[in-house]
């Protein structure tokens, strides 16, 4: 099973984000009552790999229509800033 690719990521204040793209080699989506990204936060200086693209390692969303074993099926995912959280707007309810 692949993992599937954090496609753009519009949270420019997350220590990963680099011109809306995400470098955390794996980010967790959820904390099981709200779709955020887990792995967002703010740091002074920008990190993860810039060679890679982030990943969706794990989802808490058990309800989500591309959660299967506490996994994203998705194509991709879409992070953006809702008021003062990185939300997926990819999640789906069931």
């Amino acid at each position: 099973m692949d993992m599937p690719q954090v496609a753009v990521c519009e949270v420019d204040a997350c220590a990963y984000n680099q011109d809306s793209a995400c470098h955390a080699l794996a980010i967790t989506v959820g904390d099981a009552t709200h779709a955020r990204c887990d792995t967002f936060f703010t740091f002074p200086t920008k990190g993860g790999d810039a060679e890679a693209t982030g990943r969706v390692g794990a989802c808490k969303m058990a309800g989500c229509l591309h959660n299967r074993g506490l996994e994203c099926q998705a194509p991709g995912i879409t992070v953006a800033a809702l008021q003062d959280t990185a939300d997926c707007l990819t999640y789906t309810a069931r």
